[in-house]
C-alpha cells in the first residue's frame, strides 16, 4: 500500500485529476515555506509585511517550479527550458501581484491581521497559478 502511494506521489502522470491533487500538495509545501518566511521576516526581522510577502511568495514559486518539473507534469508546451521557466515566472509574478494587491486590501482596508489576509488570498493565487501553468506551460 505504501509503495503504491509513493508511486502515485513521485511518478509523473497525464491524468489531470492526479496532477491537480499533486499540485495541491506541492503548493502546500510551497505555502508552508511562504507563510513561514512571511511571518519570520515580518515579526522577527521587522520587514514591512508586503516586502516579506514578496520574498516569501518568490520562494514558493521556486518550490512549485521544482515540484512541477520533477513530480507533477509530464508534458510541456515549451521546449526551451529557459523560456519555460520565464513563462512560469511571469505567471508567478502575476500571482504575486494578485497576492500583494489582495493582501494589502484585506490588511489595510478591512483591518485584518496580515497572516489572516494571507489565508484569504491563498485560494485566489492557487487557482490562478494552477490553471495558468496548466494551460500555458504544461499542456
Amino acid at each position: 500500500m505504501f509503495n503504491k502511494i509513493k508511486k502515485i506521489i513521485i511518478t509523473k502522470t497525464d491524468n489531470s485529476y492526479l496532477q491537480f491533487i499533486k499540485y495541491f500538495f506541492a503548493s502546500g509545501i510551497a505555502l508552508f515555506a511562504d507563510m513561514s518566511i512571511l511571518f519570520i521576516l515580518t515579526e522577527y526581522a521587522h520587514f514591512y509585511y508586503l516586502i516579506s510577502a514578496t520574498i516569501a511568495f518568490l520562494t514558493g514559486i521556486a518550490i512549485t517550479y521544482i515540484c512541477s518539473k520533477l513530480y507533477i507534469f509530464t508534458k510541456t508546451s515549451i521546449k526551451n527550458r529557459t523560456a519555460e521557466f520565464t513563462v512560469f515566472l511571469i505567471i508567478g509574478i502575476i500571482g504575486l501581484i494578485l497576492n500583494n494587491i489582495f493582501l494589502y486590501i484585506f490588511t489595510e482596508y478591512l483591518g485584518l491581521y496580515y497572516m489572516l489576509s494571507k489565508c484569504l488570498v491563498i485560494a485566489i493565487t492557487y487557482l490562478w497559478n494552477y490553471f495558468a501553468r496548466k494551460k500555458f506551460i504544461f499542456s
